[in-house]
């Protein structure tokens, strides 16, 4: 029988191999992994070099040896920082950009021909989510945005849809008292989005009010990232906008369907209160003097 570590390394090992990771011309294109994937990341709008060398995890040693041979090839070009001679920027050429784009395509055909082979795509794809987000926890970045954004706007629609799936009687948006965007925008509030490498994994609204108290609305953890202490940091960096917008005091609803909430509430000094508002569906309400 498998051990856990085995199993581990079993998937390493197809992991490897499935994305030609040892391939000396990775996708076909002549160069190695590596040099590809600072080449995307480049592409992708990460030009300063030591920020390109901490995201990617490289050494400084590889990271030179890799830029050179991108600018060997003429894919990329390296200047000094407009601001700061220690620090370099690195851009990529038109045949740079070009090459990007052949990766794109080439991936993004290997990545539909991987799901079409597969019976069960989307729970191929949730093991895929639950996965990647283990592996880039340290990349999860807690970011402040307009609520009536993209990122924002897919975040909430997952909490709906989980709502709906998890309530007796299902949710409906309508019938709650949903918090007006602009209640949760600068100076009255604040939006957060926890991002991972482009896909929004979480999200946590600060509404002002005119009660003598804000309120924290819509913590949503996608399932694949549950575990790793992203409803925590969601809910710090919501207090923390609250101080910075001189609340004392924050409430918050829930429903005893969501027992995971109450026990992140119960675990951060949150207090049980009375009901405090009319909406249908929460049924515990917390307070926090800040």
């Amino acid at each position: 029988m498998l051990t856990p570590v085995s199993r581990v390394r079993r998937f390493n090992r197809a992991v490897t191999s499935e994305v030609g990771a040892l391939d000396s011309s990775f996708l076909g294109r002549g160069r190695p992994l590596g040099a590809a994937r600072v080449l995307n990341a480049i592409g992708q709008g990460r030009g300063d070099v030591a920020e390109l060398r901490d995201y990617l995890g490289l050494d400084s040693g590889l990271m030179s040896r890799l830029l050179r041979s991108l600018e060997d090839e003429d894919l990329v070009a390296t200047t000094p920082h407009p601001d700061d001679a220690r620090r370099r920027i690195a851009k990529l050429t038109r045949a740079g950009r070009r090459e990007c784009e052949a990766y794109e395509a080439i991936s993004n055909s290997q990545a539909e021909a991987l799901l079409v082979r597969h019976s069960r795509p989307e729970v191929l794809l949730a093991a895929m989510d639950l996965i990647a987000a283990a592996f880039g926890r340290s990349r999860i970045r807690i970011e402040q945005v307009n609520p009536s954004g993209e990122e924002a706007r897919y975040c909430l629609g997952e909490y709906y849809g989980e709502l709906s799936r998890r309530f007796k009687g299902g949710f409906e948006v309508s019938l709650s008292r949903d918090p007006d965007a602009a209640d949760m925008m600068p100076p009255r509030g604040a939006f957060f989005v926890a991002m991972s490498d482009g896909l929004p994994l979480g999200c946590i609204g600060l509404k002002g009010s005119e009660s003598g108290f804000a309120e924290i609305k819509r913590l949503w953890v996608a399932p694949s990232a549950r575990g790793l202490g992203l409803g925590r940091r969601l809910l710090e960096a919501a207090e923390a906008a609250a101080r910075n917008l001189s609340v004392s005091i924050l409430r918050l609803d829930t429903n005893s369907a969501l027992p995971e909430a109450s026990r992140l509430y119960r675990g951060t000094g949150w207090t049980e209160i009375d009901r405090f508002n009319d909406d249908p569906y929460p049924d515990l309400f917390f307070e926090k003097c800040l």
